[in-house]
Formats: C-alpha cells, structure tokens, sequence
C-alpha cells in the first residue's frame, strides 16, 4: 500500500483473483512494476497467485521462497555453490588438470540478474557449466534449488530449472525450421502438442521472433539466430538462464538485440539470469557483478562498486565501462568530481 496508488492497489487486488489467467496476471503484474513495486515484491505475489489459484503449485516456487520446502536451501538461494572445487580427471580418476575451481562459494538469489567477468581461463565457462550439472564437483557442492547436482537420479529435474545458452548459437539449434527448433526440448519432455504449440508461441514471441517461425535458421543474421537458441530455453520453462558469452561472436546491432531480450526475460518475466561476458557495458546492466581470477571469487558486488576498483580490475586484464575509465583518468589528472 505503501509503494502503489489506490488504483495500483485495486489492480493489484485483481491480478490475485486472475491467478488462472497466467498470461493476464502478468500483463497486471508488470503493470505494477512500472509503478514502482520492487521486483522481488512482484515475484513473490506472481508466485503466490500462481499457488493460491491451484494452477501452477508444482512451479509457483521457482520464483518464491514460500513455496518451496523450508530448508537450508531455499528459492531464496536458487544456486549454491559451497567450497566448490573442480580439475578434471583421466579415465582412472585422476587428476588430469590443475584445480580450475578452488573452493568457490557464492549464492545466487531467484530472480536476479548477474554478470560474470574474468580473463580467458579463469574458470568462468567451468563455473556456468556446473549450473546446469554439465560438470559435477570434484570437491565440496553445487546445489540447485535445493537439490545436489551429483545426484544422478535428479538430473533431469536441474536441468528443468536451469537452461544453458552457449556462444555460437549453430552449436545450440537443431532443426531447419524455426518453431520446430524451438519445440524440440518441449517434444522431448513428452508433452501433448497442444501444450507444445503453446510454449513455442510464447516463447517466439517472448524474444521478438514470431514472425520468423516458419523461416529457416540458417537465413537469419547472428543476432536473430541468438535469439532463437534463448527461445529454445525459454519453451523449457526455466528459472534460470546461463549464458556464456551469447554475444561475442555478434555485431553491435545483435548484441544489442540479445540484451534487451535478456532484460526483459529478467524484468518482465522473473527469470534468473546469469550472464558470462567479456563486455564491460553489458555487465553493467546487471543487479550484481562477480569477477573471478584464477578459480577464484576476486570481486562480487553492485556493478558501481566493482567498477569502482579501477586498478585492481586493470591489474587482472579487465577493463571497466567507458564513463567509469574517463572518470578515473580524469581525477587521475587532479580534476575534482562529483561522485
């Protein structure tokens, strides 16, 4: 009551009463975002909707840590990494690596969007491929929602909640047709095709590439071709995307279009983002940014923060946003600024 108008407040109100209409609820729902409800406000009473109406209770707790099981992990820790080490071994189980990973723990929360920076070889791909039980721990653990990625008999389910995004979007689709790449994931969850049809409608239309279903991948631009791999994820019904570097074989008009596509799956849709990435100004438009070096968490914080330490950022090979460099120079040089 305190951050919506009377009229928000009513809207409100009525987005609970249309916890059926998933579609409805969210258009409502994302109404009183832009009022100014905070994000993790509007998951939690998406997700209680979603419950309360009876429809989606098995889901619901993807975005709200009400509805999951009470315990040491929660929704609230979608993805728990604890003293997480990894090197990879030969076919007699040794060691056939240095340590890559070397006892990394961090959490990250439902609904958060967080950028992952470091140099080649720090250990970032590793630590993505770890989230969706591609690579298991060869020391301490990785759980996601709740669940330990080394337990073999749940495999499926991790992969339910946390879909992957690679690099080179050719690598990802499958198909000669757009929608019948899209609705490859969903064909192999066994589902009827009505319920196929639906998600890959709202997946093409989720990312802007509805009009292009029935075009051949191989037609569309880098950017476009990106777009379609995400949709693919998006059909699974995910909580979590991981993308390792989705734009870095893109021009500028492709990464810009991958990014405002992965903006609005977090902002308008709930869905966790964690995004590898070289460039600066993508990280920026995070909520939270994790730098590593050497298998190791060196900075993890707002990406004003982060990119406030200038020279230890330099010192491992990284580079900050352009305004951010401009800024350092600047008073580098004696010239007072306002923070």
């Amino acid at each position: 009551r305190r951050t919506a108008s009377q009229q928000g407040y009513s809207i409100w109100i009525a987005a609970m009463c249309m916890g059926t209409r998933r579609r409805a609820s969210q258009k409502w729902c994302t109404f009183l975002l832009r009022m100014g409800c905070s994000q993790r406000v509007w998951r939690y009473w998406w997700c209680f909707c979603c419950w309360y109406s009876g429809k989606n209770k098995d889901t619901a707790g993807i975005f709200c840590p009400y509805c999951l099981k009470k315990g040491e992990n929660t929704v609230e820790k979608l993805i728990a990494a604890e003293h997480l080490s990894f090197h990879y071994t030969d076919e007699e189980g040794k060691p056939a690596s240095p340590e890559i990973l070397k006892d990394l723990t961090l959490t990250l929360e439902a609904g958060s969007f967080v950028a992952v920076l470091g140099h080649n070889g720090c250990g970032k791909s590793t630590l993505a491929k770890h989230m969706n039980a591609i690579l298991l721990p060869t020391g301490g653990k990785m759980w996601i929602a709740g669940i330990d990625t080394c337990d073999e008999e749940k495999l499926y389910e991790i992969r339910q909640h946390v879909g992957m995004v690679f690099q080179n979007p050719d690598n990802q689709i499958v198909a000669t047709i757009v929608e019948e790449d899209v609705a490859f994931g969903p064909e192999n969850l066994g589902l009827p095709p009505e319920a196929i049809r639906e998600r890959v409608d709202d997946a093409l239309k989720a990312v802007g590439m509805y009009e292009y279903r029935m075009h051949a991948p191989n037609q569309l631009s880098g950017g476009q071709k990106q777009r379609i791999a995400i949709a693919g994820i998006i059909a699974m019904r995910p909580s979590c995307i991981v993308l390792d570097e989705p734009t870095a074989m893109l021009d500028p008009k492709g990464r810009m279009e991958v990014m405002k596509t992965i903006r609005m799956l977090n902002r308008s849709y709930g869905i966790t983002i964690v995004l590898i990435t070289h460039y600066m100004e993508e990280a920026a438009q995070a909520d939270r940014v994790i730098v590593m070096d050497d298998g190791n968490i060196l900075l993890d914080d707002r990406p004003e923060e982060v990119f406030s330490h200038v020279e230890q950022m330099k010192a491992i090979g990284l580079d900050v946003p352009q305004v951010t460099e401009l800024v350092y120079e600047l008073r580098q040089q004696g010239i007072p600024l306002d923070s």
